[in-house]
């Protein structure tokens, strides 16, 4: 039976007198059933036709309501720009509402930014298809969302068990994703400072966990793309744990970058888990082959016909930095191929690197090996004035694993 203004205003009273964040949640989502009834309801919804029910709700519910009718009406148009800012709007009403109420707000707080950036991305893809002006529709959303960091952590008043501070995380998460979606990582910095300023938080452990995965690959990325590798494996591969095992599209996200951090520790990612990300697959199985056999040339292909999608996924970098790792296995096979000799002429190293298909002179060959030697994929000294390797007696070629430090030698 379709939901008629009147029954729509009866059952959003209803929710908030029950203080039912759920229910709340679901009649302010755009995609609900009962907002097509009400664009059905009004034909074209303008400001003008509703203003007739101001007054009919306390305040500001009277004006969420129609906010709501104006934007289920946008976006019935595809008007997506226009829906925005209504939306905008509607949140803003909502931010009135908000510091009076406790933790039962948070379903319907949550689901209406999430609704406000789902707008913006529209909007701007829209303006982007189109011949309209460029919009910066994602920039404002971040903008808007980020005054709901400071609503939930004001809350002082509520219990603990209640409190608008369980909304915290969540509300960072969605910041970051704005930011990130259109390119303005360092404006993360200010939200971010803030939430580090504050500890009368709980800790992030007892939040939910998809606001622990959210947050946790954030601080990942934000780490990796700040080359804190250390770090940044700590917090993706505790999201990556944490992560449910039915949200696959999550997980492929955290691997694609804690795969190439490992991978400069010198752990590569088997077969079986690759083969259940082909995207992933795709991407990476080049790289590891050429690192298995020590063909440079292979690994300089793989980076030369992948840099465009690498450089979309700021991984190209860290993989040209695991260049050495493919190297470090030519000069290895160099060495069986010498009966793993402990003394090695240089010339032996630029022969290698000549018959794999790189052209270089032998003061270049020197500085590779010193270079390995220094990074401890080499166990061993050169003597230059001999021109010869001296290799330790026992484990010439250590395990990537197994060295110290790797990340900072990077």
């Amino acid at each position: 039976m379709p939901v008629e203004f009147s029954t729509y205003l009866t059952l959003l009273n209803d929710a908030i007198l029950a203080e039912s964040g759920p229910n709340l949640a679901y009649l302010l989502r755009p995609t609900s059933p009962h907002g097509k009834d009400l664009v059905k309801e009004f034909k074209n919804p303008t400001r003008a036709a509703l203003s007739r029910y101001e007054g009919s709700m306390m305040s500001p519910w009277d004006e969420i309501a129609i906010q709501y009718v104006l934007v289920c009406g946008h976006i019935a148009k595809k008007r997506y720009a226009e829906a925005f800012k209504e939306e905008s709007q509607l949140v803003s009403l909502f931010y009135r509402f908000l510091p009076e109420n406790r933790g039962w707000t948070l379903p319907a707080l949550f689901s209406i930014l999430r609704d406000l950036r789902d707008l913006a991305y529209d909007a701007d893809a829209h303006s982007r298809e189109g011949a309209q002006v460029k919009t910066d529709s994602m920039e404002e959303a971040a903008r808007i969302i980020s005054k709901a960091f400071g609503l939930c952590m004001t809350d002082r008043i509520s219990p603990p068990d209640q409190s608008r501070k369980w909304g915290v995380y969540y509300v960072v998460g969605l910041v970051l994703k704005c930011y990130f979606r259109v390119k303005r990582i360092s404006l993360s910095k200010n939200i971010l400072r803030a939430l580090e300023a504050n500890n009368d938080i709980p800790p992030l452990m007892s939040y939910p966990r998809s606001h622990q995965v959210t947050y946790r690959y954030y601080i990942g990325m934000l780490s990796f793309l700040n080359e804190d590798f250390v770090k940044a494996e700590q917090e993706l591969t505790l999201a990556f744990y944490q992560c449910h095992n039915a949200a696959f599209i999550n997980k492929e996200r955290i691997l694609a970058y804690l795969i190439p951090l490992r991978i400069l520790k010198g752990h590569l990612p088997s077969t079986e888990l690759l083969q259940r990300f082909p995207n992933l697959d795709a991407i990476f199985t080049p790289f590891i082959r050429a690192i298995r056999a020590g063909d440079l040339q292979s690994y300089d292909r793989a980076l030369e016909t992948g840099e465009q999608r690498l450089l979309e996924l700021n991984l190209w970098l860290t993989l040209e930095k695991a260049r050495e790792l493919c190297l470090r296995s030519l000069f290895r096979k160099v060495w069986l191929a010498a009966d793993k000799s402990t003394r090695m002429p240089i010339s032996m190293f630029h022969m290698g690197l000549k018959i794999a298909g790189i052209e270089m002179d032998v003061e270049e060959a020197e500085c590779y090996v010193a270079n390995m030697i220094y990074k401890g994929f080499i166990r061993g000294y050169i003597s230059h004035e001999k021109q010869m390797v001296v290799l330790a007696q026992t484990n010439s070629f250590p395990r990537v694993a197994d060295r110290q430090n790797p990340y900072a030698l990077i």
